[in-house]
Formats: C-alpha cells, structure tokens, sequence
C-alpha cells in the first residue's frame, strides 16, 4: 500500500444532531431487528430479531451464507431498503434512533456518519462519470467547499487509498481501472465525507487473492487511523479471521453464535459454524483432500419450518430442536460468547488463515 491512511480534514454536517462518541464507547446499538419483505410467495422474513452493540473502532464480522440475511442486516441499519420491506425494532446510532427518521434525514447521515462499501463496484460506480465527479459529489453532498478544495481532498482520498497517479485516475471512467483499482475508488468514495461507521459488504468478491488481501488490509487501516466501527459482511470466516474483534454468525435471518473472535475460533458452540470452519480449505491438507460440505439447503424464508431453522441440517439435532427455536443466550457464564442452540458442541475447530498475514486486528 502506498500513501497516507490519514483522514482528509473535514466537519461532519450532521454533528449536531448525532453525538460526539469517544473511543471504545458504544456507536452502534441494535435491538430486536426485524426486516421483512412482501412478495408474490408472501412474506420473506429475512433479518429476524438481531440485537448486538458495537463500539467506536471496533469491527464486527458478520458471516454466512447467501441469503443467511447479512448483507440485508447492514442495509436495514442504514436504510437502505426497497419499497417492498418493512423494518421493526430499534437502531440507535450515537445515542438517535435511526430507524424511522425521514429519507430527507437519512441523506445528512449517509457518507457523513454511515457509509457503505458495496460487493460490485463496476455496478455501483456510474459507468459514464469519471472517477474524480464521483468522489466530488460526495463532498459537495456534504460539506461546505470549493471545487478547489474538493479536487484536492479526492486527490488525497486516492493517494490515501494506495491509487497511484491519482491526478491521472481522477479522469478516468471506472471502465478504464481494474477491479482491485475500482475498489480502491470506492473506498475512497466511502471515506470522502470522515464517517464514523464503515459497513463493508463482501468488499472483495470477484477480486484474486492476493488483490483481497490487498484491500482487507487497506480497510483495516484505515479502520485504525480513523478510529472508524467496521461491520465487515463475508461468507468467508478466513476473511474475518485475525481481522475482526467480534464475529457474529448468521443463518436464517438470526445471529446463532456471537463471540470475540479468539473466543469463537477457541471454543465453537453452534453445529453449523464448525460447519462452516470445517468446509475451509486448510494449507496442512493433503492434495485432494475432500472439503466436508454441509449437507441440504438453507430454509426457505417464506415458509420457514418449526423449531430450530439448522436443525433439518445438523448432524446433532434431536427431537426437542424441531420443535422448540433456541434463542440467543450466553454460553454457561461467559457472558461475552451467545449461542442458540439446545445443544451445543464442544471443542475447537482449526483457526482458518487470514488472507493476509499482516494488520492482524487484536482484542
């Protein structure tokens, strides 16, 4: 990585609405999170009763499968959601309620307090807008500069991203960049306005590996610099391993296991994160080694079925966990490690190996 990870100077318009948080403090609280879409099959319920804290410069990793409800989770927090859904329970962001203030509102709090980093970047940047109007607009959005100024603070927001030649880039079509350079843009877009909550939505799919760990290390820099929270979305546990504080598992719309990642990586409780642990590709395996694949099919969240929704699915079930849904409770007496499951499984499964051995995160 080449250049600063340092923050360009710049206010925050909306903060004197939202409080002043001080490091290690909670930023971010979540209570009772339903997120539910209507459709033609009927109601899909895809975030169902998520609650979790976090703290000013922390990252919380957040793991499944496609369609487990995490990338909706991150949405339903920002708001950004579609006609068709419908959101209950409490957001609190810097001690205001976010979830039910007006669109109009919403747009002081994107880019400037919140802001997102999405999968795709060759479809959320605009094809037809050279790179350098795109990290403009964001400034002018929301703050108070010249067109001078902005095309200074996006020069130095690409210099701070590792771009080289940014005064080239600037003028360049996202068409014209690779796909590690795109996401390099968008997290300089994502940075423009000093937001103190950074949502990372799988930031590296369809890049090779060694651009992942490129762009995970950058994330996690300047997560540190900024004193940024992170919510960092993958269906990759090796991608939050060394690089989240807390990681949060998903499966059907519900958190089933949340705990420090040393703590979960020691000590796996829910059947289906060893599941998940258990289908990583480990570097002391044999060549051709066999992955263990988890067996059938995430439930459909239209007709979900009784009792515990893995249980069609986990090698443990018993009869009590088909008809009686575990809720999420702390593990014995440790307080900081929550498990739903009726059953949980003992012992540790092998540490999956970060994508990149460096800027490592630590509890």
């Amino acid at each position: 990585m080449t250049g600063s990870t340092t923050a360009p100077a710049a206010s925050n318009a909306s903060d004197g609405v939202f409080a002043a948080v001080e490091p290690d403090e909670v930023l971010l609280e979540v209570e009772n999170l339903h997120t539910r879409f209507s459709s033609p099959r009927g109601t899909v319920h895809a975030v169902r009763g998520v609650s979790f804290d976090l703290r000013r410069g922390r990252t919380l990793g957040v793991v499944g499968e496609s369609g487990s409800g995490k990338s909706v989770l991150s949405r339903s927090i920002m708001g950004l959601m579609p006609s068709n859904a419908s959101r209950t329970g409490s957001v609190r962001f810097a001690g205001q309620d976010v979830l039910d203030i007006s669109p109009k509102r919403m747009r002081t709090l994107w880019g400037d307090q919140m802001s997102m980093i999405f999968q795709d970047p060759m479809t959320a940047l605009n094809p037809v807008v050279r790179v350098g109007k795109q990290i403009t607009e964001s400034l002018h959005e929301h703050l108070d500069i010249s067109r001078t100024v902005a095309n200074e603070t996006a020069l130095e927001l690409l210099r701070s991203v590792g771009i080289p030649q940014p005064d080239r880039r600037l003028r360049q079509y996202p068409h014209e960049m690779s796909g590690g350079m795109r996401q390099r843009v968008m997290i300089a877009i994502a940075l423009a306005c000093g937001p103190r909550m950074l949502f990372a939505d799988e930031p590296t799919t369809a890049l090779d590996v060694t651009v992942q760990a490129q762009i995970l290390d950058l994330l996690q820099a300047l997560q540190r610099d900024r004193q940024m929270s992170m919510i960092l979305v993958t269906h990759d546990l090796g991608v939050v391993a060394g690089r989240a504080h807390d990681i949060a598992v998903m499966y059907a719309g519900q958190i089933v296991e949340k705990a420090p990642a040393k703590e979960l990586f020691g000590r796996v409780r829910h059947p289906y994160t060893q599941a998940l642990l258990r289908s990583i590709p480990k570097l002391e395996m044999a060549k051709h080694t066999r992955l263990e694949a988890i067996d059938g099919r995430p439930p459909d969240l239209v007709n979900l079925p009784q009792g515990c929704k893995f249980a069609p699915r986990c090698p443990y079930a018993q009869d009590r966990c088909r008809t009686e849904e575990p809720v999420l409770q702390p593990d014995g007496d440790n307080t900081e490690h929550l498990v739903a499951c009726h059953f949980p499984v003992s012992g540790s499964v092998a540490v999956p190996q970060p994508t990149s051995a460096t800027n490592r995160a630590t509890n």
